[in-house]
């Protein structure tokens, strides 16, 4: 599904990221985790094209993506959602999710889907994306990059700043996902439990290289905290 070969990239002459090598597979749900300022924002936006590699290479679905702007990748199936959400703030939750779409008007089966996933958003529809909760703008900004049912989603710490209840329920949007098993994720956190009970594989980053890296089966919790340990 997704190959990230012996990138580098640089920030003017600082390196932020250090030959780093990351596999994911269909349907697979691969965590990449550390401390903040290793890298791991960076190694996203790579991924998805927002960043171009000084080295090394980027292929998706059997395609060197390496040269490739952000809109052609999303059209081949990546979906992002960054830190911090960004949803668009004066539109409402339907004209956000009609953007995500990619379409005038989304198809139907398309809608009920996350809605499905995010039953919240469907009484909300008509009100501003900025009018609601840190939780809530986080479920749309999910719903909004999965409308256009891409192959991988790509997702920059769902969790953070949210309140407990919404971020199981975005966990049990996430395992409703992986058990669907039609498309890969590549998720950012720094809540070592949500990940460990979501992840088929993990890579710990430090410095901006890949310092740890293991299947579930040989999840090491001590180890991974010592990386995350400040």
């Amino acid at each position: 599904m997704l190959s990230v070969r012996d990138v580098e990239v640089f920030y003017g002459e600082s390196r932020a990221l250090n030959r780093v090598n990351l596999s994911v597979a269909d349907g697979q749900v691969v965590c990449v985790m550390g401390r903040n300022g290793v890298g791991k924002t960076t190694l996203l936006k790579t991924m998805v094209g927002l960043l171009r590699p000084l080295h090394g290479g980027v292929e998706f679905a059997g395609r060197d993506v390496t040269q490739l702007p952000p809109d052609e990748r999303a059209r081949l199936g990546m979906a992002y959602v960054p830190q911090g959400r960004e949803i668009f703030p004066a539109l409402t939750v339907r004209e956000n999710l009609v953007v995500g779409s990619r379409r005038k008007r989304p198809p139907h089966e398309a809608l009920d889907y996350v809605l499905g996933l995010f039953p919240a958003l469907g009484g909300m529809l008509g009100r501003r994306g900025g009018d609601l909760s840190g939780g809530q703008q986080q479920q749309l900004a999910l719903a909004r990059a999965l409308i256009a049912d891409p192959k991988l989603l790509l997702l920059d710490e769902p969790t953070e700043g949210i309140q407990p209840s919404i971020v199981e329920e975005i966990a049990h949007a996430l395992r409703r996902i992986k058990a669907e098993g039609r498309r890969a994720i590549v998720l950012v956190e720094q809540y070592l439990e949500f990940a460990r009970a979501l992840c088929d594989r993990f890579y710990v980053m430090e410095k901006g290289a890949i310092a740890w890296e293991g299947e579930r089966s040989t999840f090491d919790m001590d180890e991974v905290k010592r990386f995350l340990s400040v």
